[in-house]
């Protein structure tokens, strides 16, 4: 029995999701997918792009112009996928979409995050489920990191779920790129 668990868990395929509005995808977000799939060996990674953040204001540009500039920005890294899934899933919550690729059981989720979203990470949906269900990678950012470090989520979770990701870090946001 447990040679065949062995089995079936190095057949597993390792799925990255990277969620958010990207608005707009840049650098950053590329940088994080790249180090992710380098890492920690990801066949691909999902940019999960959402109508609406449910902790941020309205996006500034609608959902055809932020999906196409993000596969503008992934240019040749067909390892990376923009999908919106809110429709097929009926929700926009993370959990439900994890939930979704989960049901595949030949994948292995990682979602990753960049330290800023951490510090909130308790008040989203379901996030201990979201911690039970997948890998959580958490790449650093500048300015968030002793924060993040001491968030509810990070201080309680089981750190074999959660991997706080040091790295060069891509000085950028999209918060900072609408305000040009």
């Amino acid at each position: 029995m447990v040679k065949l668990e062995n089995k079936l868990k190095t057949q597993r395929i390792k799925i990255g999701i990277l969620g958010g509005t990207f608005d707009p995808a840049h650098e950053g977000h590329l940088e994080i997918s790249k180090q992710a799939k380098k890492r920690f060996g990801l066949k691909n990674i999902i940019w999960a792009i959402t109508k609406q953040n449910p902790f941020k204001n309205k996006s500034k540009s609608n959902l055809k112009s932020r999906i196409q500039f993000a596969k503008k920005i992934i240019g040749k890294n067909n390892y990376i996928k923009v999908k919106f899934y809110e429709e097929k899933i009926g929700s926009n919550r993370t959990v439900d979409l994890i939930k979704h690729l989960s049901n595949e059981k030949k994948n292995e989720i990682y979602f990753i995050m960049g330290a800023d979203n951490l510090i909130n990470f308790h008040k989203w949906y379901k996030w201990k489920s979201i911690i039970e269900k997948c890998n959580i990678l958490v790449f650093d950012r500048q300015g968030y990191k002793a924060k993040s470090l001491k968030s509810v989520t990070f201080v309680g979770a089981n750190k074999k779920s959660l991997t706080f990701i040091n790295f060069n870090k891509v000085n950028i946001s999209s918060s900072q790129l609408r305000k040009v």
